[in-house]
């Protein structure tokens, strides 16, 4: 039995710093896991789609809606290990809004898809990141408090996720946020990597 793929909305914000009662808040609640990870994102000038390499797997997700305050409904579209069949390969590329060339293989292995299809073509650009995560639960909300670094900066930021988007809203305002300052992490490291 498969369980279903449900959207969330989520809400981000980043900062080289946040406000001291913002800290006290995310230091006052249990960490429910702190990880590290080294992940590659691929960034595309044609979409904003989340695709990243973690721990062996394709991530893809996609902006399913957006609300008029700004949130945004995300839905997984792929989590797949390596080697990536040809079908994989075309929902990742048609996520960041890319064409290729006919497929040479039936399945790339993680080398053959960054060197023959990724790194050739012009318009997308792997941006490698080190992820320091402490994830929380806040308000009945998955929560995130975050240092992401890359060779050029690095910055921290915090995300709140629900798929009830008026709990994220009310949870953001209560940390004192407004909900239409959200930038995903994708246009953030297109920001970073001087691509947006």
């Amino acid at each position: 039995m498969t369980t279903p793929i449900v959207p969330r909305w989520e809400w981000r914000t980043f900062a080289g710093r946040f406000d001291a009662g913002v800290d006290r808040r995310f230091d006052g609640l249990p960490a429910e896991r702190v990880d590290e990870s080294d992940e590659t994102y691929l960034v595309s000038p044609h979409s904003d789609a989340s695709v990243k390499v973690r721990e062996g797997l394709v991530d893809v997700k996609t902006v399913v809606d957006r609300s008029d305050d700004g949130l945004e409904c995300w839905r997984p579209v792929l989590k797949a290990p390596y080697p990536l069949s040809g079908h994989d390969v075309g929902v990742l590329v048609r996520a960041l809004g890319v064409a290729l060339p006919p497929l040479q293989r039936d399945e790339y292995a993680r080398d053959q898809l960054v060197d023959e299809l990724i790194r050739p073509h012009p318009e997308l650009l792997p941006v490698r990141v080190h992820k320091h995560r402490a994830h929380f639960t806040l308000d009945g909300c998955m929560a995130e408090r975050s240092e992401v670094r890359n060779e050029h900066t690095a910055v921290r930021t915090i995300a709140i996720e629900s798929e009830d988007g008026d709990l994220v809203r009310a949870t953001v305002r209560e940390l004192g946020f407004d909900p239409r300052t959200n930038v995903s992490m994708p246009r953030e490291l297109k920001v970073l990597a001087g691509i947006a």
